[in-house]
């Protein structure tokens, strides 16, 4: 199910994580983050090196391979998916289940990077997230991985709409899934937004605007069994 860029994944265990995918542009801006800080550790590293002499040309240049190959598989690894950038920006890697990434897929998804590159800045990444529904670039899509916004604490929600209302029609389990997902989340979006959405279930409510969104509530109310 896709409601907004949320990827909803069931676990064994029966229970359902919706991962907020990230687009390309906040994506973006973490790469650039994270290149600031490479170029600024192969600054000091060239300036280090440089006082060894034409010697220190070979520690500059494992230096900066280690800092090109390595620099985001270690921390994705090692640092429950972020790098340094992907941390400012509120960003991390997943396995596409929604657990952490472990090493291979870090190391797969890293180096495919070559291939997202091409032909130059960042073409076929960009082209293949902005076709895929969770923004995943080739490098995602091979190691089955996922970048998302990581949760931050927010209000808790509204109380819900008081009353239920049982729907004019039957719904299918996927319908009621969705419907409960908006029940969920809506408390959380802005008055326009659960506006914009109940719009798309006026077959169902038979309203547009506020008073679909106040019936879409009632509705999930009766399914949740609140009569």
């Amino acid at each position: 199910m896709l409601l907004d860029t949320y990827r909803e994944v069931v676990t064994p265990e029966g229970v359902a994580l919706h991962l907020p995918a990230a687009g390309p542009v906040p994506r973006a801006l973490a790469w650039a983050i994270d290149f600031a800080i490479r170029f600024a550790a192969l600054a000091v590293a060239g300036m280090a090196f440089g006082a060894l002499g034409r010697g220190g040309m070979g520690f500059y240049a494992v230096t900066m391979f280690l800092l090109y190959w390595f620099y985001p598989v270690l921390f994705e690894a090692l640092w429950k998916g972020r790098t340094p950038g992907k941390r400012a920006l509120g960003l991390r890697v997943v396995a596409a289940n929604g657990a952490p990434v472990g090493w291979l897929a870090a190391f797969v998804r890293n180096l495919l990077r070559a291939v997202d590159m091409l032909p130059l800045a960042y073409a076929t990444g960009l082209t293949a997230s902005l076709l895929d529904p969770w923004s995943r670039r080739l490098g995602d899509l091979v190691a089955g991985t996922l970048v998302v916004h990581e949760p931050r604490d927010q209000p808790p929600p509204a109380p819900a709409v008081p009353g239920a209302l049982a729907p004019p029609l039957a719904l299918r389990p996927h319908e009621q899934a969705a419907l409960l997902a908006f029940a969920e989340r809506g408390p959380r979006l802005t008055p326009a937004r659960q506006e914009e959405l109940a719009d798309l279930a006026e077959p169902l409510t038979g309203m547009r605007g506020a008073p679909g969104v106040t019936r879409l509530y009632a509705i999930a109310n009766w399914l949740l069994g609140r009569r």
